[in-house]
């Protein structure tokens, strides 16, 4: 089997249809229909079938291309394996949330470029989701990544995708105003987010594991929150709970707002986590590891 052949069939499973394949790998359908038919013979079983004017993956060629994945991320890996001692060179493309640029990248971007003048490093802001497509689509070398706790399977990750150890955690709690009235004597999350339960809410307009962390919690206290505004910015966050627009989760961490209060929830805790996700078999890239390494 020519290994040479395996990105197509990948690409096809991941982006369905031939069109797809040929626009990401810069070539014609009729090559990557080649590929892929020269592959089925080799493997002697049949990848493709038709599915109205396009054609589909076959259970076989499903599994081939599974295989795949991991067939391509081995070589990346024994290729970039062959010098492990060499000065890292090249540029690492990253693509992560806010606050883990701020918080995790900024603080190490001029130690790096003295520690590692050969690596160039990018940066692009964008939620979780948005951030594991960019990987999936080989555009960013590096993501950083966030969920909750309370909500871990809110954002899926691709099966081309490692998941690195947690780099760091701040717990949450709720942005309501600060307008002098007591706090809520509730010694329970849930009995903080009762007190609330007649207010409107306020989620994240680009992932979707805030809401759910809410409604997780106003379930367990038998309200459901009205979501009426959403906002990705925690400084729109700020303005919206100053004004009286609506309650939502803020981080414990973050300087506090004129006007806004952070009540703590205490039981269950309330904890966002930042990971590192890269592509299977890229983490061993001498760039990308040093970048690894200095996370850590």
């Amino acid at each position: 089997m020519d290994t040479r052949r395996l990105p197509y069939l990948v690409e096809l499973a991941r982006l369905g249809s031939m069109r797809a394949v040929a626009d990401v790998t810069g070539t014609s359908t009729s090559v990557v229909s080649q590929q892929i038919a020269a592959l089925a013979r080799e493997v002697g079983a049949t990848l493709v079938e038709p599915d109205g004017r396009r054609v589909r993956l076959t259970p076989a060629g499903h599994r081939l291309a599974e295989h795949g994945i991991d067939l391509l991320a081995a070589i990346d890996a024994a290729v970039e394996d062959l010098d492990p001692g060499a000065e890292p060179s090249g540029t690492v493309r990253v693509a992560g949330f806010a606050t883990a640029i701020r918080r995790s990248l900024m603080p190490i971007v001029a130690e790096f470029a003295t520690r590692h003048p050969g690596v160039r490093l990018t940066f692009r802001e964008h939620e979780p989701t948005e951030a594991l497509g960019l990987l999936e689509a080989d555009a960013v070398d590096l993501a950083l990544v966030y969920d909750y706790d309370l909500a871990p399977s809110a954002v899926p990750i691709p099966a081309s995708a490692h998941v690195g150890e947690v780099l760091w955690e701040a717990r949450w709690g709720l942005g309501v105003p600060d307008d002098g009235s007591p706090a809520p004597s509730a010694d329970t999350s849930p009995g903080v987010l009762a007190a609330y339960a007649d207010r409107e809410w306020i989620g994240n307009s680009r992932n979707s594991a805030d809401e759910e962390v809410l409604r997780l919690l106003a379930s367990t206290a038998g309200f459901v929150p009205r979501m009426t505004h959403e906002a990705d910015s925690l400084d729109l966050v700020d303005d919206l709970v100053v004004a009286g627009l609506g309650v939502g989760l803020l981080p414990h961490d973050r300087p506090v707002a004129p006007g806004v209060r952070v009540l703590d929830l205490p039981d269950p805790l309330v904890r966002l986590r930042c990971r590192p996700v890269t592509r299977r078999g890229r983490s061993s890239w001498p760039p990308l590891a040093a970048v690894l390494r200095t996370l850590r």
